[in-house]
């Protein structure tokens, strides 16, 4: 693809196609992809039979409701019951190139996905609409702070970078300190990073006496977890950086992003429309909501060839508006703040949904908060939330009890007046993450609880 550097589009003819042409293309593809997997994948043969489907029902893009959901229990039952990978692949691992996995922070075992050589070049594709939308160029130098282990995280945006001509830097098997050294020293302009580790790496250049704000960065590509979304955290990140933050998302499923925040687009991501189709419905149901209604989005992917994706219900919560509300040119709908949450987050605590993306909104708006992580336990007969932070070290005795008793009133404002239980934790005694964060562990007895999905 030939690009001009002062196009704001990587692909200006799919990017600002007319939305009726761009339902047609997509179905189109999406009548090529289910015919390919029904005639190729295992899974999918039986799944269209016990759903009475077949490809040649797909007349108008609302036949997409005709495909039976694919669900993460259903595709770890196939990887179990035929492992390692399971039977949704269309072929054997002898045509694969790439195996990836998901992260395993959820505690399950992880999912393995294969890709062949087109499938990963279209990986890169993915990330090379959202870097050119992001603002990067040829003429950048991109860091890559991840550790490069089997977890399919910035693999895609690092051959992103390479497609659209940036020096590339792999930031992997380093100290923070280390590649916080790198990133200043090698003059590095775009940072790619998950939330949490790049507010890490900006808590160690402050105790190395590196000024981030002072170097070369201008972006930070953040990715893998919701907190990229929440403004709170964006804001913080930005101001310890001095740089500008891009939200983004992805999964090993889809094998690269399906959404990007462009420049000059506060608020929203793109979903990239000529190459997925995504839908929100309600978790409960599985009905279809329409725009400005929050519920989970399921995915239907056009480009992975091993593993075709159709209707995967994601468990990520969104909000989807009209292309009309970007007003950048892109007719491609959008995600309203990006992933507002997980549904399988949430928790019931004595009748109130507690979420940590709510929680960590609140926090980020007091400085000097380095961790916090969250628990919810039975106390008698009790269910309580127990958030334990770790304050700066700067914090004496009587600016934390003012923090505390701050936190726990907008805490129970924004919970119907469920009353935390404030700890403080030791300088550096709770986890850091360079990957997703876990930062919410539910204790409370098997079966004592309810987990709600939306």
């Amino acid at each position: 693809m030939v690009m001009t550097v002062a196009a704001p589009y990587w692909n200006p003819k799919t990017e600002c196609m007319p939305r009726e042409q761009l339902r047609a293309l997509q179905l189109a593809k999406l009548r090529a992809v289910t015919e390919w997997a029904q005639a190729r994948s295992p899974f999918y043969r039986r799944s269209f039979a016990a759903a009475r489907f077949s490809a040649d029902q797909l007349r108008t893009l609302d036949d997409i409701q005709r495909i039976p959901f694919l669900t993460r229990e259903q595709w770890m039952h196939s990887q179990d019951e035929r492992p390692p990978y399971g039977e949704l692949p269309v072929a054997g691992r002898e045509v694969a190139i790439r195996l990836h996995t998901t992260s395993g922070t959820s505690g399950s075992t992880p999912l393995r996905a294969l890709d062949s050589r087109k499938d990963w070049a279209w990986a890169a594709e993915m990330w090379a609409y959202a870097l050119w939308g992001i603002g990067v160029r040829a003429t950048d130098i991109g860091y890559v702070a991840f550790g490069y282990g089997s977890f399919i995280g910035f693999w895609g945006l690092h051959y992103g970078l390479e497609k659209v001509g940036a020096l590339t830097i792999p930031g992997g098997a380093q100290t923070t300190a280390a590649r916080v050294r790198q990133i200043v020293d090698f003059g590095a302009t775009v940072v790619a990073t998950t939330p949490t580790y790049a507010m890490r790496m900006a808590q160690e250049a402050e105790a190395l006496g590196i000024d981030l704000p002072g170097s070369a960065v201008s972006r930070l590509v953040l990715s893998g977890e919701p907190a990229g979304s929440i403004v709170e955290t964006k804001t913080l990140i930005e101001r310890q950086w001095g740089a500008k933050a891009f939200d983004t998302a992805g999964m090993t499923e889809v094998s690269t992003i399906f959404m990007f925040e462009p420049e000059n687009q506060p608020g929203g991501c793109h979903i990239i429309e000529d190459h997925f189709i995504e839908e929100v419905i309600d978790p409960q149901t599985g009905d279809r909501l329409g725009y400005g209604e929050r519920g989970e989005r399921v995915c239907t992917s056009f480009g992975r060839s091993m593993i075709p994706l159709l209707r995967y219900r994601t468990a990520d919560l969104v909000v989807r508006q009209p292309a009309a509300a970007a007003g950048n040119g892109r007719t491609w709908d959008l995600y309203e703040g990006g992933i507002v949450g997980r549904a399988d987050d949430m928790k019931l605590v004595r009748g109130t949904n507690v979420y940590p993306g709510a929680i960590e909104a609140i926090l980020r708006t007091h400085d000097g908060i380095e961790e916090f992580q969250i628990r919810i336990e039975r106390r008698g007969a009790r269910d309580e939330v127990v958030l334990q932070v770790e304050p700066h070290p700067r914090f004496d005795d009587a600016a934390w009890t003012a923090l505390a008793e701050a936190l726990v009133v907008e805490l129970a404002e924004a919970h119907e007046g469920l009353l935390f239980i404030l700890e403080r934790a030791a300088t550096g005694a709770l986890p850091r993450f360079e990957l997703k964060a876990k930062r919410l562990s539910d204790l409370r007895p098997a079966g004592a609880h309810t987990t709600v999905r939306a």
